[in-house]
């Protein structure tokens, strides 16, 4: 188990290594029913032709739907094998990790993060979340999808990604913490039973107006 002061930029290469390696095995993967219904529920939330933003995008799949959609969609990934991936597809893709999100404040009126702020320590989620709010405009939406239920953070035991990823799982109360304290508030948010004994927390935020609060729900 990593010790609980790692930070995001120690777990940057492992993990751009590590996805830049299994990009082809990503790329044909087919998605489980519960990941399109968490995908099209968000999509229902949203205007027709609104901007947004995917980030972790992986190989593109999730952003080629919204696009097919009819949404304006800009893709990041911190990957430059998965950005070429969604480029491929027609995506505008950007190589980009979560703290150097290189977009103008109030830009996008929706962003997606699917199973990708758990690579984040809990020690830089505030600075992560703060920047993604600092992109959304005001009422814009933020979808964050991870799995846990439980507080801790290390490799994942069985991890078939060369190097082994970092994770960081989170109570309910605390990921709701860490949202709430970076100026969203929560329009929605369900655990989903996936069938193979993970829990996923499904949290669709709003951007407020008001100034975030220092720290984070650590």
């Amino acid at each position: 188990m990593i010790g609980m002061n790692v930070r995001y930029d120690e777990v940057l290469d492992p993990l751009r290594q590590a996805y830049d390696t299994g990009a082809a095995w990503r790329d044909g993967v087919t998605k489980d029913p519960w990941k399109l219904g968490e995908r099209q529920a968000f999509r229902d939330r949203l205007a027709p032709g609104a901007r947004l933003l995917e980030v972790g995008a992986g190989t593109g799949h999730d952003s080629l739907f919204f696009q097919q959609e009819g949404l304006a969609v800009v893709a990041a990934d911190l990957s430059p094998e998965m950005v070429e991936r969604c480029r491929a597809k027609g995506v505008d893709a950007h190589v980009m990790d979560f703290l150097h999100l290189d977009f103008p404040a109030g830009s996008f009126d929706a962003v997606y993060a699917m199973n990708c702020l758990l690579h984040v320590p809990n020690r830089d989620l505030p600075t992560v979340l703060a920047a993604i709010r600092t992109i959304l405009r005001p009422g814009g939406l933020l979808f964050v999808g991870v799995y846990g239920g439980e507080s801790a953070e290390g490799p994942l035991d069985g991890d078939q990604h060369v190097p082994p990823r970092f994770f960081s799982w989170r109570t309910d109360e605390q990921l709701i913490g860490f949202a709430t304290a970076a100026g969203f508030e929560v329009a929605d948010f369900h655990p989903v039973d996936t069938g193979r004994g993970h829990r996923f927390q499904s949290l669709t935020l709003t951007a407020t107006a008001a100034t975030p609060t220092a720290g984070g729900g650590e």
